[in-house]
């Protein structure tokens, strides 16, 4: 079975930080982030500061020929993927595994037009990581990575399944491989799409959704559309991924909120256009009518240029 030595990760945010303490304490100079400009300069000055201990982790650019990783985690925002895909170029060779852990669900596709579809595996978080100024506090333990090919057989999973499997497991790092993963990735991306949208439309956390019908109006109109959407593209979701996400809901802490409304409150870009913009786009693709979706992009948009005295 092939092994992986050679790690680099791009995007050292909310999501980055998951992986890279636990993956840099095995691989040592195995492990890399991939980053320049102002970002290669901030993390070389500042580094980041996970659960208290301040991390310098080695740096290379997307310039560094010669040296191709054997698995390249891309963790940036929706919109700097496009950049990012530019960015990892010299970082795959022709065995390396690619995974983007995005929110959404169409990075995988947009990586794979250009490297292929041979290096993607499909991915998926489910970790609640409040991120400000480089520094977080949060329990790796209620935090999983889910992983694979499109469809998994537990009895026969493929090379580059089990290759990264190995990693996590020996790095500690908590990780399920679903046997649907489109599945999988459109129930993240219903809850991503309700959760963000409301937390960040009406400035509320997480704990909103414990106590508040007007909250969870919102929160389930939007799931249904998504769901509409998805079933219209054959993957099967529907109430029982509502309840099990409400009974989820329930063990996240109360103040803790989506990276959505904390963009916001840093006066950053938000990914509305992966979430409701999506939905909205597919829902006039498909003929799915998204009313709330809608009301969430114009309306998020709109605080946007607020933010930024664009209005």
């Amino acid at each position: 079975m092939r092994k992986i030595n050679k790690v680099t990760l791009i995007g050292l945010g909310a999501m980055g930080v998951f992986f890279a303490p636990r993956i840099s304490e095995k691989l040592g100079a195995g492990f890399r982030i991939l980053a320049s400009g102002a970002r290669k300069e901030r993390l070389q000055h500042k580094g980041v500061t996970v659960n208290g201990i301040n991390y310098h982790f080695p740096i290379i650019t997307p310039e560094t020929e010669g040296d191709p990783a054997d698995l390249v985690i891309i963790a940036v925002k929706g919109y700097d993927l496009p950049q990012a895909i530019q960015d990892i170029k010299n970082q795959v060779g022709p065995d390396t595994i690619i995974l983007s852990v995005l929110n959404g669900v169409e990075s995988e596709k947009q990586v794979a037009e250009v490297y292929g579809w041979e290096h993607m595996l499909y991915s998926y978080m489910r970790v609640s990581i409040v991120m400000k100024d480089g520094k977080t506090d949060f329990n790796p333990e209620l935090g999983v990575i889910r992983f694979g090919d499109a469809k998994n057989d537990p009895e026969n999973l493929s090379e580059n399944v089990l290759a990264v499997k190995e990693l996590f497991d020996t790095c500690g790092i908590k990780n399920k491989v679903d046997e649907d993963m489109l599945k999988g990735i459109w129930f993240k991306f219903m809850c991503n799409v309700a959760e963000n949208m409301t937390c960040a439309m009406f400035g509320v956390p997480f704990g909103a959704f414990q106590k508040s019908d007007d909250a969870n109006y919102f929160r389930n109109a939007a799931m249904w559309e998504v769901i509409h959407i998805a079933n219209k593209l054959g993957v099967d979701i529907g109430q029982n991924e509502i309840d099990r996400q409400n009974h989820t809901l329930g063990r996240i802490p109360y103040n803790n909120k989506p990276s959505t409304l904390q963009d916001l409150e840093n006066g950053k870009h938000t990914e509305v256009d992966m979430f409701a913009g999506t939905v909205v786009r597919l829902g006039k693709e498909l003929g799915v009518e998204t009313p709330i979706c809608e009301m969430f992009y114009h309306g998020i948009r709109l605080v946007e240029a607020r933010l930024f005295g664009e209005v």
